[in-house]
């Protein structure tokens, strides 16, 4: 794998993409990554990706993925979350519903919690029952923030 870290209004993310796209996403510095420049052309787009996306230019993101772990379930759940259009949001509920199963909220929520590229599979569009702010692996403030930057974009496009 090949990491750099971004700096973010949510703070630093860590990226890592392998031979097939970006696989890992993580909140902070990862463990040994440096700040040297990114070579690689999928990192150097993943991070391009998420400076449009944190500057309110991008709302959909096109750089391969790879994921290689998770259950049948959670990967079905990460594709959903790809499904939630930008400024949108579902609940655990409504995901478990759309996969068939309407009493899996939970198993959605430790799918949610096990995503291993959170932002650009945007597992933050997914809230509680009756719109409540709930379960986020980078905390609530950044779920807040990822989701209000979304809603002002979504407005102000709809408005233009």
């Amino acid at each position: 794998m090949r990491w750099a870290v971004l700096d973010s209004p949510i703070g630093e993310l860590s990226v890592a993409v392998d031979d097939v796209g970006v696989c890992r996403v993580l909140f902070g510095r990862a463990d040994g990554v440096d700040d040297g420049p990114a070579t690689d052309p999928t990192l150097r787009a993943a991070l391009a990706e998420l400076r449009g996306y944190f500057a309110g230019e991008l709302t959909g993101f096109t750089v391969p993925l790879s994921v290689r772990q998770g259950t049948e379930f959670e990967r079905a759940v990460w594709r959903r979350m790809t499904d939630i259009p930008y400024g949108q949001t579902e609940t655990y509920g409504a995901v478990a519903g759309a996969l068939g199963d309407p009493q899996a909220a939970r198993a959605v929520g430790v799918a949610c919690n096990r995503n291993p590229i959170p932002v650009i599979v945007p597992c933050h569009r997914i809230i509680g029952a009756g719109g409540k702010l709930v379960g986020f692996g980078g905390g609530l403030p950044r779920k807040r923030h990822l989701l209000e930057l979304e809603a002002g974009v979504a407005l102000r496009q709809a408005w233009s």
